[in-house]
């Protein structure tokens, strides 16, 4: 919690932060309204899918180029620029006239998100590294604030009548809020990292650390989408309940963000990642009791063990010998998106072959995979 309050009374560490909550505030404010989109432009499920495939697309071709254009700017002008672009894009989804501008539009979304979120990690990376600080769980802690944030706007859904409108105020107060804070954070650069040769053994920390984030955020992608199905076709919850596991992850995931720096000052990156695993993996024997309390609270472990995981990945990433900080971060989550979107397709196609409840046993077997890696990954650094 003292990185909270670290965040919330210093300027330096809450611009960066306010980032976060914003590229969360965008996505969502866009994701409350894809229904509306849906039906105006008359599309059905298949194109839907092609055009959100498109945002993914944005993503992953910013990935390449992201951490050597966020060299050359330099760190904390980067992330500036990131959230200029997205200001500016983020109506175009609302605003497209017809389905090929959607695509369009969306592919501009996902560059820009995806760009953003790149150079926010590794400007919090550089910050920590300068100031001796621990701030990253709690900034991604603000990531997850954002979406409360969304989850409240949208009880002024009928109140303001208009996605343009609604989005239009969204951007503006997220704009001028990081208008505001940039000063504190716009001229630092990244430490230029000692460049070595290729080497597997340079190699293999990071790979190690791609294949721990595809798997957690596949994990978390899976019970985004699949929790819901899970207490209602599996557990047979009552109806008001079939939201509560995923109302139980994101909170814990929220609480978790906000302790995981302190954890981590004290244990140390590798151990509080291994940590989380064994928390989450909890959390999955808790679900395949197949009982309501249990499964809700099971999730609830879930959400707390993977809020630790990802912020440590970056930090761990961030400080790779012989790696720039943006590159080993740009690698981290690219694995990660590709997980996050794979997960839940994956999932769906071993609930369908076999059941749900043998999905989320493959995501415990995933979780306990990832606890063998982090012991790896601490004989490694001793």
């Amino acid at each position: 919690m003292r990185s909270l309050l670290l965040i919330l009374s210093n300027p330096r560490y809450f611009g960066p932060s306010w980032i976060f909550a914003s590229v969360n505030i965008w996505f969502g404010t866009w994701a409350i309204y894809i229904p509306s989109v849906k039906e105006k432009l008359g599309i059905d499920n298949a194109d839907l899918g092609i055009a959100l495939f498109c945002l993914s697309l944005g993503v992953f071709t910013i990935f390449p180029m992201a951490s050597k254009l966020i060299n050359r700017i330099g760190v904390g002008k980067a992330s500036w620029i990131g959230v200029v672009c997205v200001s500016l894009v983020a109506l175009l989804p609302l605003l497209a006239p017809n389905y090929y501008m959607l695509m369009g539009a969306l592919y501009l979304f996902g560059a820009g998100t995806g760009f953003t979120d790149i150079a926010i990690n590794t400007l919090v990376t550089e910050i920590e590294k300068e100031d001796k600080q621990n701030f990253m769980s709690a900034a991604h802690g603000f990531f997850s604030l954002g979406g409360i944030l969304v989850g409240l706007g949208s009880f002024l859904i009928p109140v303001i009548g208009n996605p343009v409108l609604h989005m239009g105020i969204s951007v503006m107060v997220v704009f001028f809020i990081n208008f505001y804070f940039k000063k504190h954070y716009i001229n630092i650069v990244a430490a230029p990292a000692e460049k070595e040769p290729f080497s597997l053994r340079l190699f293999r920390p990071l790979l190690l650390l791609g294949i721990i984030g595809f798997i957690c955020y596949a994990c978390e992608g899976a019970i985004v989408d699949w929790s819901a199905l899970y207490l209602k076709e599996v557990v047979l919850a009552p109806e008001m309940l079939i939201g509560a596991g995923f109302l139980a992850f994101s909170i814990t995931m929220t609480i978790g963000r906000f302790l995981g720096d302190g954890i981590s000052a004290i244990i140390g990156p590798i151990k509080i990642v291994g940590l989380g695993a064994l928390i989450a993996a909890f959390g999955y024997v808790l679900i395949l009791t197949q009982h309501t309390t249990w499964s809700i609270i099971g999730f609830a472990f879930n959400g707390l063990g993977f809020s630790v995981i990802v912020p440590e990945l970056f930090r761990i990433g961030g400080n790779v010998k012989g790696v720039d900080s943006s590159q080993g971060i740009a690698f981290i989550a690219g694995s990660g998106y590709i997980g996050f979107l794979l997960g839940p397709v994956v999932l769906g196609f071993v609930a369908e072959t076999t059941s749900l409840v043998y999905s989320f046993s493959v995501l415990l077997g995933c979780i306990l995979f990832v606890l063998g890696i982090t012991f790896f990954l601490g004989k490694k650094r001793k």
